[in-house]
C-alpha cells in the first residue's frame, strides 16, 4: 500500500463514533459524537475530524446501529409475510415460554409483522423435503394481488413450512412476486437461515426484510455521499459473526449486520493484543450506552447460533456476546422500592450526559466519574471536548438528597453499580458456561472500558488486566482487522453412525464449496480457510450444543472421534455426559469462509501527547476514600512498574489503576495491570 493511502474503519455507536485509520506509516484516530438520526453524518464528521482526503481511502469498513435501531425503535420498513396456510400465527405463537417469569403483567415480544400482514399459500413440505401437496399457482397469484396490489408494503418476507429441506415452492413464490411487483425487495427463509425450528426461523425472515429498506437506503445514502466526495475505494460493511463483506452483499442480507459494533470490537481485542501471547481473553467493551463482554479462547471468538433483539430470535451466527445496560451514559436512579440503580436507560448521544451540555438533565455514569474524580474534565478526550462539572454535580442532587449522602458518595456508588452490573454480564459468559474467568485476562477498551477494569477483574480474581493501544477506539481497529466471512448452516438430522459418516463428509463440502463460490462472486480474493461446527445433541434432548471441527481432518473423521469431542463439549457446559453407546445425533451443519486482510498497521505506534494538569496529581473518591492519585500520560510509562493510584491519560480513553495494582507497558505498547497479592 502506498504511503497515504489509507484503509479506515468507522464505527457508529450510540453515542460516540469512532475512527482508525492507517497507511501502513502511521495511525489517525478520530473519536466525535454520533447523530442518530443521520449516523452517516456522524461517521463524516469522523472523517473530516482526523482531516483524511477521502479521494486517498482505499478501503473503508463500516459497523453502525442502525440495523439494531430499526428494530428497537421500531422503524423498520412495513413487511409483507407469506407463509403456509394453517401457519398465519406463528409470528404470535413463539414459544410457549416467560422471558419474567415474576412479571404478572408480561407479554409476548411484539413481531415486526401484524396478523393482518400476513398472507396464507396453499402448499406443503414435509420435514424430509418431501412435497405434500404442490403450491397451488392461481391461489398464490390471488393472494400476491390482494397484498401488494395497493403498494403499502417496503419488502416482503416468504417462511414455509420446512423450506430449510426443499426451497422449491418458496423460489417459485418469489419468481411469481417479481413478475408483478419486479422492484419489491423480497426475502425468502432459505436464503437467510436453513435450520429447523419454525418459529425461530419466521422470526429471522421477517426481522431481514423489516431491516432490508433501512439498511439499503442507508448504504446507498452513505455510498453516494462518498462517491461525491471523491471515494473510489472498497466499501465493506461489518457482520455480527467478526467479519465483513462488500457493501453489495450486505444490502441484501442487511439481518447479519445486526451486531456490527461489539463483533467488530472482540476482533479488534484479539487481533491487537494477539502478538503479545495472550490468546484466553475476556473483552470488555464498555461505550457510552452499553458494556459488550465475550469470552476468547484460543485466540478464537465463539459463535452463537442464535441471538435475540428485543425479545425476538434471530437465528442466523453471531459472536458470542452478552451486553448490559451500562454504559457512560447509563442513567442513575431510584426505583420504587428505594433502592439505588443504573441503567439500562442511557442519556445516548442526544442528549447525552449532563456535563456535555447539551440539555442532558439526569445523572449518568459519564457525570459520576467527573464528580469522583476518575474523570479529568481538562483532559477529556484528549482536551477535545469541553465537559462541565457543576451540571454534574446538579443532576445528583435529587438521589443525594433522598439517600442522605454526599453527592461523591453517590457517585462513587453509581459507578460501583455499574460494575456490579458488568460483574454478572461477564460471569454468565464465563462461569455460567463452564469456564473460569481466572483462567483469562480481562481486555478492556471502548471510553470507559479502561476506567473500570481494574475492580471489575479484581471482583472477577482476574489479575491481569492488558488495555490495547488506541483502546477508545478498538473496534474500529477491529472493522479493518476483520477477515471477509461468509457463513452457510443447514439442518440435516444424521444419527452419529458409521454408515452416516459419508454424509457428513458431503455435507460439509457442499457448504464449503457453496461459501467459497459466494466469496468468489463478490470478487474476494485470497487464501480461503474454514470454520465448521456440527449442532450435536443425544438423542431426546430439545436443544444442541456446538461442536469445532475446524482442526479435524475430514476425510479421516470418525464416528468413534465425533463422539468424543462432543462429549468433551457436553461435560464443560453441563458438568455430564452420558455413557459411551448412548445415542448422539447431528442436527446442523454451520461452515464459514474467511479470507484475511492484508497486513495494515505499521510495527510501531505513535502516541500522541495529551494536556495534563502541572500537580500532575489528583483528587478523587473511590470506593468509598479520599485519595491521591498521580496523572500520567500513556507515553510515561515504561516496562518498569509502578504502584497505583494512577490516573493515565491517553487520548480516546483514560486508565484507572486503584491501590493495591501495578501498572506497566510492554514492548507491544499495551498498557498492563496487575494485581498485587
Amino acid at each position: 500500500m502506498n504511503k497515504h493511502e489509507f484503509r479506515v474503519g468507522i464505527e457508529v455507536g450510540g453515542t460516540f463514533t469512532d475512527l482508525v485509520a492507517s497507511d501502513g506509516y502511521q495511525i489517525k484516530t478520530a473519536k466525535v459524537p454520533s447523530t442518530p438520526s443521520k449516523p452517516d453524518e456522524g461517521a463524516m464528521n469522523a472523517i473530516r475530524a482526523a482531516e483524511l482526503d477521502i479521494s486517498q481511502i482505499k478501503e473503508l469498513v463500516h459497523g453502525s446501529t442502525v440495523a439494531t435501531n430499526a428494530v428497537l425503535e421500531r422503524k423498520g420498513g412495513r413487511v409483507c409475510l407469506f407463509v403456509t396456510k394453517g401457519t398465519r400465527d406463528i409470528l404470535l405463537l413463539q414459544r410457549h415460554d416467560r422471558r419474567s417469569i415474576y412479571d404478572l403483567h408480561y407479554k409476548k415480544p411484539e413481531p415486526v409483522v401484524a396478523r393482518h400482514d400476513t398472507y396464507e399459500i396453499k402448499e406443503r413440505i414435509s420435514p424430509d423435503g418431501a412435497i405434500v401437496l404442490d403450491i397451488d399457482e392461481d391461489n398464490a397469484r390471488e393472494q400476491i394481488k390482494t397484498a401488494l396490489r395497493n403498494g403499502r408494503f417496503d419488502s416482503a418476507a416468504i417462511c414455509f413450512l420446512h423450506s430449510y429441506t426443499n426451497s422449491r415452492h418458496e423460489r417459485l413464490l418469489k419468481e411469481l412476486i417479481q413478475q408483478e411487483f419486479p422492484s419489491l425487495p423480497i426475502t425468502c427463509s432459505c436464503d437467510v437461515t436453513r435450520e429447523f425450528r419454525e418459529y425461530e426461523r419466521a422470526s429471522t425472515t421477517t426481522l431481514a426484510a423489516y431491516v432490508q429498506p433501512v439498511i439499503a437506503g442507508y448504504i446507498k445514502r452513505f455510498s453516494a455521499s462518498l462517491t461525491k466526495q471523491g471515494f473510489k475505494g472498497r466499501f465493506s460493511i461489518m457482520q455480527s459473526n467478526g467479519g465483513r463483506m462488500p457493501a453489495e452483499a450486505m444490502s441484501k442480507n442487511a439481518i447479519s449486520a445486526l451486531f456490527s459494533g461489539p463483533a467488530a470490537g472482540v476482533v479488534g481485542a484479539i487481533r491487537g493484543i494477539s502478538s503479545a501471547g495472550y490468546d484466553n481473553l475476556i473483552t470488555l467493551d464498555m461505550g457510552g450506552t452499553s458494556t459488550d463482554v465475550s469470552l476468547v479462547t484460543g485466540g478464537e471468538s465463539k459463535l452463537a447460533p442464535m441471538t435475540m433483539i428485543d425479545g425476538l430470535p434471530v437465528k442466523t451466527p453471531v459472536i458470542d456476546i452478552a451486553t448490559v445496560g451500562a454504559g457512560g451514559g447509563s442513567i442513575a436512579w431510584k426505583d420504587d422500592g428505594g433502592l439505588m440503580r443504573v441503567g439500562p436507560r442511557s442519556a445516548g448521544a442526544s442528549p447525552g450526559p449532563a456535563c456535555y451540555d447539551r440539555g442532558g438533565i439526569e445523572p449518568t455514569v459519564t457525570d459520576a466519574h467527573l464528580i469522583r474524580g476518575t474523570l479529568q474534565a481538562d483532559s477529556f478526550l484528549g482536551g477535545k471536548m469541553n465537559v462541565d462539572v457543576k451540571l454534574a454535580q446538579d443532576t445528583f442532587t435529587k438521589l443525594s438528597k433522598f439517600f442522605g449522602l454526599p453527592i461523591a458518595e453517590i457517585a462513587d456508588n453509581t459507578i460501583r453499580l455499574a460494575e456490579a452490573n458488568i460483574v454478572r454480564a461477564i460471569q454468565q459468559i464465563s462461569t455460567e458456561r463452564g469456564s473460569d474467568p481466572r483462567d483469562f485476562v480481562l481486555v478492556p477498551f471502548g471510553g470507559a472500558g479502561p476506567l473500570h477494569a481494574a475492580r471489575v477483574a479484581e471482583d472477577l480474581s482476574i489479575e491481569r488486566v492488558v488495555v490495547p493501544p488506541n483502546a477508545g477506539v478498538l473496534s474500529a481497529s477491529g472493522l479493518l482487522l476483520s477477515d471477509h466471512i461468509h457463513y452457510r448452516t443447514r439442518t440435516r438430522r444424521l444419527a452419529l453412525k458409521d454408515e452416516n459418516i459419508d454424509d457428513v463428509k458431503k455435507i460439509i463440502d457442499d457448504l464449503e464449496n457453496e461459501t467459497a463460490d459466494y466469496l468468489t462472486s463478490l470478487n474476494v480474493k485470497g487464501k480461503i480457510e474454514y470454520d465448521k461446527v456440527l449442532e450435536m445433541r443425544y438423542v431426546g434432548q430439545a436443544f444442541e450444543v456446538s461442536v469445532d471441527i475446524k482442526n479435524e481432518n475430514i476425510n479421516e473423521l470418525t464416528t468413534a472421534r465425533l463422539s468424543q469431542l462432543f462429549a468433551n463439549v457436553h461435560h464443560q457446559i453441563f458438568e455430564f455426559s452420558k455413557a459411551e453407546g448412548d445415542p448422539v445425533e447431528i442436527i446442523s451443519f454451520r461452515i464459514g469462509a474467511k479470507v484475511s486482510p492484508e497486513v495494515l498497521f505499521a510495527n510501531e505506534t505513535r502516541l500522541p501527547s495529551v494536556n495534563t494538569p502541572a500537580s500532575r496529581q489528583v483528587k478523587m473518591i473511590e470506593r468509598g476514600k479520599e485519595l491521591t492519585a498521580d496523572l500520567k500520560e500513556r507515553s510515561e510509562l515504561t516496562s518498569e512498574a509502578i504502584n497505583g493510584p494512577v490516573l493515565i491519560q491517553d487520548t480516546n480513553s483514560t486508565i484507572f489503576v486503584p491501590q493495591e495494582w501495578k501498572v506497566s507497558r510492554d514492548s507491544e505498547d499495551n498498557v498492563i495491570l496487575v494485581k498485587e497479592n
